[in-house]
């Protein structure tokens, strides 16, 4: 074989080879799809007041971790505490009112029993005895709300987590179902990877998937394929809004939707987990 012949046989075997490469690189992507159009989630719980008042206090600092029943902020109680002294004041008057038409009633139904009275009078006595029952019952009630309304001026931390995004002051006031803080859930981070419709099928759920942060691709940490979403937003209206809204990244070609799949952590993240980072996933089979 001469230098001539050896050369086409040398390109020949290169090409050959990428062809294969190119062939094992398009199977690859085909049947264990990836993707660098991946963020991290979390659920963020909005704490909210449930009375209204200017705060007195608020213990915690902006992006503080907090426990499970670690106290947020609190509201002024004095008002809800003159409320519950009212209302335990008038209770103790329908408690003394009940017991004297209840021994009127006693009386009563011991004169009718001797026929010193008519039923008239001891069904006055009855009736009577049931309205202080119930007067006794409503202040019993107005007091349980007065003592609620006191216990939620201080207001918890319904989760571990995270504060967040906190913008404001003791002195503030606030209102009823007014939200103040954002509490990121410490135990609710995910992945949301977005691939194409055309890759979905190659997406088993229960799978294996490789994530890798934007700057840190020597050090990936593993998850979990928990589900593909069952739709996204159409913006014709064809669809609600409620449905994640999934942006085309070229407006002038039509390109195969991409689809929201919840990867849940199972690895260790080389650095800590925050909402909105970036990163690629790929699935493991």
């Amino acid at each position: 074989m001469n230098l001539h012949q050896t050369k086409h046989v040398l390109t020949a075997v290169v090409i050959l080879l990428a062809g294969a490469a190119s062939l094992g690189m398009y199977e690859r992507y085909t049947t264990k799809p990836w993707t660098r159009d991946g963020q991290v989630r979390a659920n963020v719980v909005g704490v909210a007041c449930r009375v209204a008042g200017p705060i007195v206090q608020i213990p915690v600092r902006d992006n503080q971790p907090v426990k499970k029943g670690d106290l947020l902020f609190e509201i002024d109680p004095s008002t809800y505490q003159a409320q519950v002294e009212n209302s335990q004041a008038k209770l103790l008057q329908a408690q003394a009112a009940e017991v004297q038409a209840n021994q009127e009633l006693a009386r009563q139904t011991q004169l009718y029993q001797t026929k010193v009275t008519d039923l008239r009078d001891l069904q006055n006595a009855q009736d009577s005895f049931a309205a202080a029952q119930a007067n006794t019952a409503a202040a019993k009630a107005d007091l349980d709300y007065a003592t609620l309304n006191l216990g939620y001026t201080k207001i918890f931390a319904p989760v571990d987590g995270y504060i967040t995004n906190m913008n404001t002051s003791p002195g503030t006031y606030v209102y009823a179902g007014q939200q103040l803080l954002a509490l990121v859930d410490a135990s609710s981070f995910w992945v949301a990877a977005y691939f194409k419709e055309t890759q979905l099928q190659h997406v088993r759920e229960g799978g294996a998937a490789k994530i890798t942060f934007i700057g840190r691709e020597n050090e990936p940490f593993e998850g979990r394929i928990e589900s593909v979403a069952w739709g996204i937003f159409d913006p014709d209206g064809s669809t609600v809004e409620l449905l994640p809204k999934v942006d085309q990244t070229i407006d002038w070609v039509r390109l195969p939707n991409r689809f929201p799949v919840r990867i849940q952590v199972t690895g260790t993240p080389p650095i800590p987990l925050r909402i909105g980072q970036t990163v690629s996933v790929a699935t493991i089979h």
